[in-house]
Parts: structure tokens; C-alpha cells; sequence
């Protein structure tokens, strides 16, 4: 693998964080419209909150392939 490789693969990464950061704040705007009406459909509401918590968890997965660790 060279250098170029990796700088690629890097910028890869860090669209596709980008992109389920956005996935991410349109799941919770469309929660938030949901929860608003007063006939919320609960069952859509749960699904919808459970797949915002599994983008949640691959943005941190990602997040850690993307930052490098600092120690302090």
C-alpha cells in the first residue's frame, strides 16, 4: 500500500463520516417532527430512534479510524 493509497482511503473515510453525520441530524430532525404530532405512530418512532442509535455507533467506529489518539 502506498502513501497515495492510504491518503485516499483516508479521505474516503472522512466522506463517509460526513455523510452519516448528516444521515445522523436528518434522523433526529425527523424524530423530533414525529414526536411533535399528537398521533405519533410509536412503532415508527422506536424504528426510527434505533437506526439513529446504530449510525451513532458507526460514526464512532469511524471517528476512531479517522482521528488519531492523542495522548495528553
Amino acid at each position: 500500500m502506498t502513501p497515495h493509497d492510504t491518503s485516499d482511503q483516508l479521505a474516503d473515510l472522512r466522506i463517509k463520516l460526513i455523510t452519516l453525520q448528516r444521515e445522523h441530524r436528518d434522523l433526529d430532525d425527523a424524530i423530533e417532527a414525529l414526536q411533535e404530532r399528537a398521533a405519533a405512530d410509536l412503532l415508527t418512532l422506536k424504528r426510527l430512534k434505533k437506526q439513529k442509535l446504530s449510525l451513532k455507533d458507526r460514526i464512532t467506529r469511524l471517528q476512531a479510524m479517522v482521528l488519531p489518539d492523542i495522548i495528553a
